[in-house]
Parts: structure tokens; sequence; C-alpha cells
């Protein structure tokens, strides 16, 4: 597993820990560097976030430490769970973030938090990103602010058409095997 540290802000350069196991797919620091000059700081400085499958906690993290106001970290995993407090202690950014575990999908549909940003990065191969996408379509009155994103994290071989009611998608950017994949409400 190569090394994943905090890319820009005020906990640059900071290592971070990485899932024992293989169960998560860390986001190349190069892919996350691409990732945060396309949100630019409209969607990081003072923003909320929700880290949906949260792994390492590595994008919500580097929103942290470019000036994100709050991040909510959701994995069901407790190594991953570990794993992003102790980045979060390395990092000093455990006071702008909780940590919930708990299935990502009852989460969606429960809670009545809008996010600025919505990162969706499940277990590879599994479809989980269109299950969490639809949810987010159903219910993005009460998750998104008016001008909020989602962002998708899969591998291109896992891309598929959805039809959407309320999201559509304005970009998607391939680096490698990582695709990134960007998702507005649509006007009304």
């Amino acid at each position: 597993m190569s090394n994943i540290r905090v890319v820009s802000g005020k906990a640059r350069g900071i290592r971070l820990k990485t899932v024992p196991g293989d169960t998560t797919r860390p986001i190349m620091d190069r892919v996350k560097e691409n990732l945060f000059n396309i949100l630019g700081q409209a969607y990081v400085l003072d923003a909320v976030w929700l880290d949906l499958f949260g792994g390492t906690g590595q994008v919500g993290i580097e929103a942290l430490s470019r000036g994100a106001r709050e991040v909510i970290f959701l994995d069901t995993a407790r190594a991953a769970i570990q794993t992003i407090h102790a980045n979060l202690a390395a990092t000093r950014l455990a006071d702008n973030a909780a940590v919930l575990r708990m299935d990502a999908f009852d989460y969606l549909q429960q809670t009545k938090k809008l996010f600025d940003v919505i990162f969706i990065a499940p277990p590879q191969y599994k479809r989980m990103w269109v299950d969490a996408l639809l949810i987010v379509d159903r219910h993005a009155d009460e998750l998104l602010q008016s001008d909020g994103i989602v962002v998708v994290q899969i591998d291109p071989k896992e891309d598929e058409f959805l039809e959407l009611q309320r999201l559509h998608q304005f970009d998607k950017r391939t680096y490698g095997n990582t695709l990134l994949s960007f998702y507005e409400l649509a006007a009304l």
C-alpha cells in the first residue's frame, strides 16, 4: 500500500494511516489533488461535507485541512473507524469532524442535515455507488444545499448510466483506474 498524506492546508504533508487489509481503496494523492483543484475553494472553505464510505478518512481530512467547516465520516468497519480517528488525531482536525459507525444507506435516508459536498467512494464492484447515488437523488432536497454537489469515485469499469430525477452529471474525469463523476441539482 502506498503512503498517503494530506496534500494541502494546515495539515499538509502529514502521513495518514491506511486501513489494514484490502477492504478500502485509498485515492491516490495525484487524483485527490486534482479533485480539490476541480472543486476550488467554493466547495471547501466553510463547507459541510459527508464522507460516505470513510475508509481512511483521507478525502474528508483533506477538506478539513483546506478549511471545511465540518466533515461527517461514515463507515461500518471497525478498522476503518479506528483508522479515521487515528488520522484525525494525527492531523489535529478532530474538532470539526464526526465519525459515525453506521450503514451509509440508513444514514442517507434518516439524516436531516444539508451538505455542500457528498463524497461517495464505496468498496469496488458492488454497485454500492449506484444505490447511494439513487438515495441521494431521491432525497436530494433533504441532503444537499441548493448549490451542493455529489462526487462519486469509482473504477471506470463500474461506470453506468443512471436515470436520475433531481441530480444531473456535470463533469466526469478519469485518472488511470479512478473515475470521478460530479453531480449537482438539476434546475426545476
